[in-house]
């Protein structure tokens, strides 16, 4: 049999478009006749459409996709470089070190024969910050939730603006303030604990009282509150309408609401904005440093003089270290350093566990 030849009509011209098969492509099931006045469009052999557009080589997107990997590995590299000089600057410090730095209760680096411990330090900074989160806690979660359920509109906004305000004022204030006035207070309520509640270890002694552990995690509860108060009110107005709706709609009472839908919908977001103000209150230093009775030795009683902490040890023997002294400063805040590193990895891999759970069971 001959090639038979096919042919097309022209609308535009009448004429009429004679095409052969014999030069198709294998596997093409049709090719469509190359019209006068018409664009070309390439023949992927795939029977119209042509071929995708091609995906540019750097654009945009991948551009972004470069600066946040960038960022997120700058970060750990900067985290790796503060390890790696803390540990370099610790170690002549630590070999020079004639007693045990874990279990040692005094701070003499700067002797001939250098004698220093972190232990007395490390408890009064988990001390001190554990009980600044005993106290602010509740009482953030509960502004937080005035603010976003009970309030009227207006007022809530005006109050939660004045508690960002409240975290901006600087730690020294806070040590200030803490030193020249709100000594007073707290010495007399340590009295007062020591009259009536002697028989407990933490209240007991004979004093003086004043100058205590007491009184500077009252100090950093203040300090720690807007934070927590902050990030809690955000995190219950992300509560999704319906859920509270739902919950009202079954004859819940609004503090019923609260404890079912919003309490839990928000438990990461509360993890995450108590372990914030956690850190904030392991690392402060000049407001403790002008609060505390700046004494060596563990000890549960909370309202005597005395306490210390790994940050404002640092912050008041810094000035006359040498460089012995300077290397054992460094090494106890590579402690803290650590202590705050766990803290940080404990909290992300509560809210990591919380969010499985939370998603499975939807």
């Amino acid at each position: 049999m001959g090639q038979t030849p096919q042919r097309s009509a022209h609308a535009g011209t009448g004429g009429h478009t004679v095409t052969r098969s014999d030069g198709w492509s294998a596997g093409a099931s049709a090719r469509v006749a190359e019209i006068p006045g018409t664009p070309r469009t390439p023949d992927n052999g795939l029977g119209g459409g042509g071929a995708l557009p091609r995906a540019r080589a750097f654009g945009a997107e991948k551009a972004f996709r470069g600066l946040t990997v960038a960022a997120g590995t700058a970060v750990l590299v900067i985290i790796a470089a503060i390890a790696v000089f803390l540990i370099s600057k610790a170690v002549p410090a630590l070999r020079a070190n004639t007693e045990n730095f874990w279990t040692y209760e005094g701070w003499s680096p700067n002797q001939a024969q250098p004698k220093f411990g972190i232990g007395t330090l490390a408890f009064g900074t988990v001390l001190s910050s554990a009980l600044a989160l005993l106290m602010a806690v509740p009482v953030a979660l509960g502004i937080a939730l005035y603010l976003s359920h009970y309030a009227p509109r207006r007022l809530g906004t005006a109050l939660g603006f004045l508690i960002d305000l409240l975290a901006a004022v600087p730690s020294v204030v806070f040590g200030l303030w803490g030193r020249d006035i709100f000594i007073n207070p707290v010495r007399d309520f340590s009295v007062w604990l020591n009259k009536y509640f002697s028989w407990i270890p933490i209240f007991g002694g004979d004093g003086p009282f004043g100058r205590s552990i007491l009184l500077g995690a009252l100090v950093l509860a203040i300090m720690v509150l807007p934070i927590i108060t902050s990030l809690s009110r955000e995190v219950f107005l992300q509560t999704p309408q319906a859920n509270e709706e739902a919950a009202l709609a079954l004859g819940a009472t609004r503090w019923e609401m609260i404890r079912t839908a919003v309490l839990p919908y928000g438990r990461p977001g509360i993890i995450a904005a108590v372990m914030l103000g956690l850190g904030r209150a392991l690392g402060e230093t000049i407001a403790l440093a002008m609060t505390l009775g700046i004494t060596f030795g563990i000890s549960f009683n909370v309202i005597q003089n005395g306490g210390n902490t790994i940050a404002a040890n640092i912050a008041n023997a810094f000035g006359e270290a040498n460089d012995t002294g300077r290397g054992a400063l460094i090494a106890s805040g590579l402690v803290l350093f650590a202590i705050t590193l766990i803290v940080n990895i404990t909290a992300r891999a509560i809210i990591y566990r919380r969010r499985e759970f939370t998603e499975s069971a939807a």
